[in-house]
């Protein structure tokens, strides 16, 4: 049994942007960024890519990464990692999401070993939403904590609502990075019922299960500066970033 395993989810079939883990940014497909990023703090051998696609499959190998087939009737990336989960052993299974081409490699040892103190909470990153930002954006996740770093709640509403205006910007909200850890035994409460839970399906947020299923949820802060690629628009952002940090 491996002591813990990086997965990386990535869909050929994206809704919002078909075939987006070989999209290239700066020359270089997206997939690849996020697997090169583990790799600075992790071994090549406990760092695999679940996938629905040939196409990624064989990419991902040919790239001398490690990579499974896993069913395309998964209905979120949590849900590959649990069929991954059934298939080899580990003691926890960090969920890396594959469209996270500026995560920070020491984050997601970070979340690694909140996970190893906090084995009866679900891990998941978190982080300042920049003034760049637009909380107000249906693309981000926006979360609210109680003081042990516990999720109260996730929304793609804007949460904590202010109900005078003006007070909007001097608010600082936080947005979920989507790094996650968890055991064989979250995962199979998770897989239990083969459906989105009713908060899950509202808001399109598959964390949210973990929570209709009465599971802590501990946040961790991770750096500020990761930005999801949800679009194709986000391609542009993200190349600008890289190219800005390629300079300092």
């Amino acid at each position: 049994m491996l002591d813990y395993l990086i997965v990386i989810p990535a869909r050929i079939r994206s809704s919002r942007f078909p075939a987006k883990p070989l999209a290239k940014i700066n020359s270089k497909e997206l997939i690849l960024h996020v697997l090169d990023r583990c790799n600075k703090v992790f071994d090549k051998e406990k760092i695999i890519v679940a996938t629905d696609s040939l196409k990624i499959l064989n990419f991902v190998k040919n790239n001398r990464y490690k990579s499974i087939l896993t069913s395309a009737k998964c209905l979120t990336g949590t849900d590959r990692v649990s069929e991954v989960s059934k298939k080899i052993d580990a003691k926890i299974y960090v969920n890396v999401q594959g469209d996270e081409p500026l995560i920070n490699p020491k984050d997601i040892e970070k979340i690694l070993s909140a996970k190893k103190k906090f084995r009866n909470h679900i891990i998941c990153g978190t982080t300042k939403i920049s003034k760049s930002e637009n909380p107000k954006s249906l693309s981000i996740p926006k979360v609210v904590f109680n003081k042990n770093l516990e999720m109260i709640y996730m929304s793609r509403s804007v949460i904590p609502a202010i109900k005078i205006k003006k007070k909007l910007n001097k608010l600082q909200y936080w947005k979920q990075v989507c790094v996650y850890a968890f055991t064989k035994k979250d995962l199979k409460i998770f897989g239990k019922n083969k459906k989105k839970s009713y908060l899950e399906k509202i808001e399109d947020i598959e964390i949210l299960r973990f929570l209709d299923n009465e599971k802590k949820i501990k946040m961790v802060k991770t750096k500020k500066g990761t930005i999801a690629v949800d679009y194709p628009r986000d391609i542009k952002v993200v190349e600008k970033i890289i190219k800005k940090n390629e300079k300092r």
